[in-house]
């Protein structure tokens, strides 16, 4: 077992960072990685049924992705770009405490500094904060509704779109087609595969189908910092498990069915709550969770996960639940095969 950094790292061609979907979700590539053995299937999605059975309990994050990205000006002159990170906030507790934001101008505003966004709508930063981020209150008594008609989709840096001209299809296409609680300025990727008829197909063989929300946020795509990987700090995001879900859950596991996270994010939320409650219980809060190699996994017992950058906390997590070695060899028949990475790539099982 490795605690190195560098030991999770890649070659990948930039080619393969897909800048678009598949044309229809389930027709995607699906690597199926076998853990015990470490062998390889080259499969589609629309395959999923063949690898699960009546019983299992496919866990999926409802999380909604807001279109949180504003553009606009300083009053003092200059443009500005603002993203909301923490959109989920009640619109009271956002007006009188302020939203989390990401801000980008040619020079960093200060505190007191009023802007101009799309919209004609006013915000003041009351705070400055670390990484480029300020603490900014809006003129407006709903900020979502706001952002769902006048913000755009915060897509992720590898995926390059014309800021004047973005594509409408990203305002369905990073969406999962079961998203249904506003919240999250990343979507749950590993989701994005699923259509309706896959899911009613899964539930007509039995496989039960539970929704949990955690709103993912940006710091998702940041790059682990610090060589030795147990001294990352994991960023937080905002969690909600319910009554029927915990005990669908809990109650798998008493039966000795399996429980299938669909992406690192439900992988966290469950094993979160684990470790809290001793096992999943409801709950409300912010996760943490951190998950690297050495882990001991309570709850998931197979996932559905995409092809994750390197250095990223995200493969940590799949070399925890799989092994390094395993993972990154996998990984490179990916890339063999011409998978296609990241957040609109490939979708991979890991069993």
């Amino acid at each position: 077992m490795s605690y190195r950094l560098e030991d999770y790292d890649y070659e990948l061609p930039e080619h393969l960072v897909a800048q678009a979907p598949a044309a229809v979700r389930d027709q995607c590539a699906l690597m199926v990685l076998h853990r015990l053995s470490g062998r390889v299937e080259h499969r589609r999605f629309r395959d999923l049924p063949f690898y699960l059975r009546s019983g299992d309990v496919l866990v999926l994050n409802d999380t909604r992705v807001v279109p949180a990205r504003l553009e606009g000006v300083k009053e003092t002159g200059g443009r500005a770009e603002v993203l909301v990170l923490d959109p989920y906030k009640p619109p009271g507790e956002g007006k009188r405490a302020g939203y989390r934001c990401l801000v980008k101008s040619s020079k960093r505003p200060r505190e007191g500094t009023r802007l101009i966004l799309e919209g004609d709508v006013m915000a003041t930063v009351v705070e400055r904060l670390a990484d480029g981020q300020a603490l900014i209150v809006f003129d407006a008594d709903d900020l979502l509704q706001v952002l769902e008609r006048k913000g755009r989709v915060p897509l992720p840096p590898y995926i390059r779109r014309d800021p004047v001209r973005e594509r409408e299809e990203d305002r369905s296409d990073y969406q999962t087609v079961y998203a249904r609680e506003p919240g999250a300025v990343a979507a749950p990727t590993a989701g994005l595969h699923f259509t309706r008829e896959l899911l009613e197909t899964l539930e007509r063989m039995g496989v039960h189908q539970v929704r949990i929300t955690l709103h993912v946020g940006f710091g998702t795509f940041a790059p682990v910092r610090a060589e030795d990987i147990r001294e990352h700090v994991m960023h937080s995001e905002s969690v909600q498990v319910s009554d029927e879900a915990a005990r669908i859950i809990q109650e798998a596991k008493r039966e000795g069915r399996r429980v299938i996270a669909v992406g690192t994010t439900v992988v966290r939320t469950l094993e979160w709550a684990a470790c809290r409650f001793g096992e999943v219980s409801a709950v409300t809060g912010l996760c943490d969770h951190y998950i690297y190699p050495g882990y001991a996994f309570r709850v998931v017992d197979a996932m559905i996960t995409n092809f994750h950058l390197p250095r990223t906390s995200l493969l940590l997590l799949v070399s925890a639940f799989a092994g390094r070695e395993k993972i990154l060899s996998a990984y490179r028949e990916a890339v063999r095969h011409q998978y296609r990475f990241f957040s609109y790539g490939d979708a991979m099982l890991i069993l």
